[in-house]
């Protein structure tokens, strides 16, 4: 039989292409994120950020109010250890209730990483902490800030993993603006207080990055692997 070139692809033929592409996208992302985070890393512990730092800082700082304070806090606790920790033991115990499985194990698994990677990152750069201006001195090291890292691979996971679920394309955007704003005003939070440099966050972001593009990029070979042998 004459092989017909004008037959329509299937669904599956169809979705090949896109998946290629979403996984060199991610994979894109990873090394960029890895080779920015490195740039910024040599510059930093060369001293060619100091007065990047310190003018930011000052900056920031003018802004200081005790309403403005309150709302920093706040804001810094809700991307903190402690407050990730709690509710990641609630999600994780929602997903396994409702079935979203898989869901529990991505967000188990950049959770991990994130934290590996702060105190791994932390450990080797040894970077000292600025003067705090409102609360007292967290006593870790200070590069990449572990907040700006932990809010990254949490909030953003987490809205990876629930608009994959949802249809609705205006609730979608919303809760990736959400989630950009909310982990965006974490970091800034820290500098507002005084614990973190601004390259510090900024690290913090970079490394997140790398961890979660890597994730999407194994994730987007899996599939892509599965649908190759059906």
């Amino acid at each position: 039989m004459p092989h017909d070139s004008t037959r329509p692809e299937s669904p599956l033929q169809q979705a090949r292409p896109a998946l290629g592409a979403l996984l060199l996208g991610s994979l894109a992302v990873s090394v960029l994120a890895l080779l920015f985070f490195s740039w910024l890393a040599r510059e930093v512990f060369e001293g060619e950020f100091t007065n990047f730092d310190l003018h930011i800082r000052v900056i920031v700082h003018g802004y200081a109010n005790p309403n403005l304070t309150w709302a920093m806090e706040a804001l810094s606790d809700v991307g903190s250890p402690v407050f990730l920790s709690a509710l990641f033991v609630v999600l994780i115990g929602i997903f396994l209730y409702v079935r979203w499985r898989y869901a529990a194990i991505w967000l188990a698994t950049a959770m991990v990483g994130a934290v590996g990677l702060d105190v791994t990152l932390k450990d080797l750069f040894h970077r000292a902490r600025p003067v705090a201006f409102f609360i007292p001195d967290p006593g870790s090291y200070s590069f990449p800030s572990g907040h700006a890292l932990g809010s990254f691979c949490f909030y953003m996971v987490l809205a990876g993993l629930l608009t994959a679920r949802i249809r609705n394309f205006p609730a979608r955007i919303l809760i990736w603006v959400f989630a950009a704003l909310l982990v965006g005003a974490i970091g800034f939070s820290r500098v507002y207080l005084g614990v973190h440099w601004p390259s510090d966050v900024i690290a913090g972001y970079a490394a997140a990055a790398f961890w979660v593009a890597g994730l999407v990029s194994v994730d987007r070979y899996r599939r892509h692997l599965s649908r190759i042998s059906r």
